[in-house]
């Protein structure tokens, strides 16, 4: 579902109009594509932060300008807190568009209740579908998921429309065995410690005087 955001045109740009906006509750916007000349706009930080919040890849432009965009780049403060600034693109909602979609991992996954670890490899997909239907997020169900057993990208749940184009055979999530407990059993059946040798001497040299 697209965002709707509510723009207003921006009369001046460059840095210090931009900090006059953010210090007023907005974020500065550019608004280009399709051949069409560059519209340089700003939108209430609240709906930028409920973009971001909702995953939404669409916006809905309403106010100024009138438009459906997709959310091309998102400019974050070097602390990734504040959005600085966005640029959208202009796009049809029935043309093919290729984005990110953020994974969602559901159930648990039946090697974490045998003391294993769920490990997320990677958040995030490439998909292609058109601009109308990106879904905000893409299912993982890691139910059956066992110790060292591992999932891929082709094991995702595509929405109709939805075509993968992340490697098939890329690694989501695995889960990992818990550590120690081979190395544990077997000092505990050998007696065996660890040998510690000293640099320079064998472990039974003595020190020297």
């Amino acid at each position: 579902m697209a965002e709707l955001l509510e723009v207003e045109k921006r009369e001046q740009t460059g840095s210090r109009a931009s900090q006059v906006l953010r210090r007023a509750g907005r974020v500065p916007v550019v608004l280009y594509g399709h051949g069409e000349n560059n519209e340089h706009l700003s939108v209430p930080a609240k709906q930028v932060e409920a973009l971001i919040r909702h995953h939404s890849k669409t916006v809905e432009l309403a106010g100024a300008i009138k438009d459906t965009a997709l959310v091309s780049d998102v400019q974050w403060d070097p602390l990734g807190i504040e959005v600085l600034h966005l640029d959208l693109i202009r796009v049809n909602l029935k043309e093919m568009v290729e984005v990110t979609v953020p994974i969602q991992t559901h159930g648990e996954a039946a090697g974490s209740r045998q003391g294993g670890v769920l490990i997320e490899n990677t958040h995030e997909v490439d998909v292609r579908c058109s601009a109308g239907s990106i879904p905000d997020s893409l299912r993982l169900n890691v139910t059956e998921l066992g110790l060292g057993a591992h999932l891929n990208a082709s094991d995702l749940e595509l929405p109709e429309g939805v075509e993968l184009i992340t490697a098939a055979d890329t690694t989501l999530v695995h889960i990992e065995e818990p550590k120690g407990e081979t190395d544990t059993g077997e000092a505990a059946i050998t007696g065996a410690e660890p040998e510690v040798i000293s640099k320079g001497g064998d472990k039974d040299s003595g020190e020297e005087g």
